[in-house]
């Protein structure tokens, strides 16, 4: 499996798609906006990270919002923000096989167009 989980909006994901050209790699594309990640994605992608925290992103407004940097999140915590809110959803990640790419970070990127090549 090849795919990609984005935020068409997001400029972040908008410059690695430019930057990697992933679009065009044969990788399928998957906004989160429009088309919500089901339970059974976010399971597999959890299943490849090794935890629903690895793809949790504390960036997000929300986060903020909701006061969360001051309670102790567990596992099922981060699997239902994630799924209640698709901007908890660490951008982008990326699936390749047996490997996933999580988040905007350059060494990331870096090892995702290594990838892909």
């Amino acid at each position: 499996m090849k795919k990609m989980y984005h935020l068409a909006k997001c400029t972040n994901c908008q410059a690695i798609i430019k930057e990697t050209k992933i679009d065009k790699k044969g990788v399928a594309m998957q906004d989160i906006r429009t088309e919500k990640i089901t339970p059974a994605q976010l399971d597999e992608m959890k299943k490849i990270a090794g935890s629903y925290e690895a793809l949790f992103s504390r960036r997000a407004i929300m986060y903020k919002e909701l006061g969360l940097k001051h309670k102790k999140l567990e596992e099922k915590d981060y699997r239902n923000y994630i799924l209640q809110q698709d901007t908890f959803l660490k951008r982008p990640v990326v699936i390749m096989d047996d490997k996933i790419f999580i988040g905007s970070e350059k060494k990331n990127v870096e090892a995702l167009k290594k990838a892909l090549k």
